[in-house]
């Protein structure tokens, strides 16, 4: 997997020195500035801690299956600014080596959100993942003529299928699994459908219908990494 990060720090070089501070325990494989300069911090056969507690697809240990990138972003230290051209450009470019390298598939690239939405958020509503799928870099929703009824159990069906943690996976983390539904829900619109909000409807049902179905989660590889 690659799983993709806002820093959420008003500079770069805060950034990076944060994460080259072992008395922080955590850091990135790579680091691409507002300008599109890459910085690399770990080496891709090595872990590092950049996912924390979170699921995709069968996988509770994403940091041992997955190349973590920070874009330098202060999110919402500063209203959530968009991602510059050069920035895009860097990543798009760094995401295309990596899936040539391992053999990653473009479903396998996912926001921080996705694998750990109770506590995380990035890279936000602003992250421009209709950019990365034009280009075979990250998955979309496909239109559909027909539109399924709302169906909450389904949604979490489909959504698990994709990769999104289950309800259950979700109540382990001390949040009631009434909840989860609600959270599972955010974290998907906060990708597909940024500032949407409201009960479930329509459209929620056919894209996370499309997403299973062509892009079933199959994550869940053997760890064999170091860590840095």
């Amino acid at each position: 997997m690659v799983v993709l990060h806002h820093t959420a720090m008003l500079s770069c070089d805060d950034a990076v020195a944060r994460l080259c501070d072992p008395s922080f325990e955590v850091s990135a494989h790579y680091v691409i500035s507002e300008t599109g300069q890459l910085i690399q911090l770990v080496e891709e056969d090595q872990r590092a801690w950049h996912a924390g507690a979170g699921v995709w697809g069968s996988t509770d240990d994403v940091n041992s299956h997955s190349i973590g990138v920070e874009l330098a972003n202060p999110g919402p230290l500063a209203n959530e600014p968009p991602f510059p051209a050069a920035q895009m450009a860097a990543l798009e470019t760094l995401l295309c080596g990596i899936a040539d390298r391992h053999d990653i598939p473009p479903e396998n690239v996912i926001a921080h959100s996705d694998m750990a939405p109770v506590r995380k958020f990035d890279p936000g509503a602003k992250f421009d993942w209709q950019r990365l799928a034009r280009q075979g870099l990250a998955v979309w929703p496909q239109r559909v003529d027909q539109m399924p009824l709302p169906d909450q159990a389904g949604f979490l069906r489909l959504a698990r299928k994709f990769g999104y943690p289950s309800a259950k996976d979700i109540a382990a983390q001390e949040i009631a699994e009434t909840a989860a539904f609600d959270i599972l829900l955010a974290a998907f619109r906060l990708r597909f459908f940024p500032g949407k909000s409201g009960p479930l409807d329509p459209q929620d049902m056919a894209a996370i219908s499309d997403l299973a179905t062509r892009f079933a989660s199959k994550v869940g590889l053997d760890p064999g990494a170091g860590d840095a």
